[in-house]
């Protein structure tokens, strides 16, 4: 599929341009001159979330193509989460390139089927190394192997399109898996594991404290009843004392 995209060349800066309804960017790239440049809003957003940023895409600057481009970067704005400005990088057709590419998990796995259970996904994006024109947006990858829970699918067993190489992660890493559903006893041991997890930060504050430093204060550090009562029974002793007259 192909996908084009219009813009126009900006002068202004993008607060400006953003007040104007249209939506600033920059192009750059394949040893030219970086472009300011700004998109309608709303055409820009439908391009995006059909090409996203690992396709190829034809640029059109004040009606003239400038060539293909791919998403590098899109900006929102931390509160709204509305886009505010987007980096498109300019792609030299002779010359391979590096990108992000999403996987998608397709079909259905004959363990899950029929003992149930659920899919578990460690990656997600894969980095590949390709020339422009074997770029892809996404790459299939079919659990239809996952015969039983045993049963992975590494980088490495990936069926890829011609002319892409995967840079990352490594081959051998795991990729899918299908894992049982939780049976009853486990949930209820997990249940208890988290109880007795409770009970000892509970004994573990029940533990005696150290003895407090000198001048510390709190409850720790407070004297027992009987050496208090002690304590004051000596006082009221020497004031008892004081108040004698001394002998002749």
């Amino acid at each position: 599929m192909n996908f084009q995209l219009t813009a126009m060349k900006r002068s202004v800066k993008g607060q400006k341009t953003r007040y104007e309804g249209q939506l600033p960017g920059v192009v750059y790239g394949a040893k030219t001159i970086s472009e300011s440049v700004s998109f309608g809003y709303s055409d820009f957003v439908k391009l995006y979330r059909a090409a996203g940023e690992s396709t190829l895409v034809d640029l059109l600057v004040d009606g003239a193509s400038v060539g293909k481009v791919i998403v590098q970067e899109v900006q929102h704005d931390p509160v709204s989460d509305r886009i505010i400005h987007v980096d498109l990088k300019r792609i030299d057709m002779s010359k391979k390139m590096k990108a992000p590419v999403e996987l998608r998990f397709i079909g259905e796995a004959p363990v899950i089927k029929a003992s149930g259970g659920t899919i578990v996904t460690s990656v997600h994006t894969v980095e590949v190394e390709c020339l422009p024109q074997d770029l892809v947006s996404h790459i299939d990858i079919s659990i239809a192997g996952l015969n039983s829970y045993e049963d992975v699918i590494k980088i490495k067993d990936f069926v890829l399109p011609a002319g892409i190489k995967i840079l990352s992660p490594q081959e051998d890493a795991l990729v899918v898996k299908a894992a049982p559903a939780l049976t009853e006893e486990q949930i209820k041991a997990m249940e208890t594991a988290g109880s007795v997890t409770v009970d000892l930060a509970k004994i573990e504050s029940a533990k005696p404290e150290k003895a407090p430093e000198e001048g510390a204060e709190g409850a720790a550090g407070a004297p027992s009843a009987s050496a208090k009562a002690t304590a004051d029974k000596a006082a009221e002793a020497k004031k008892d004392d004081k108040k004698k007259p001394a002998s002749a």
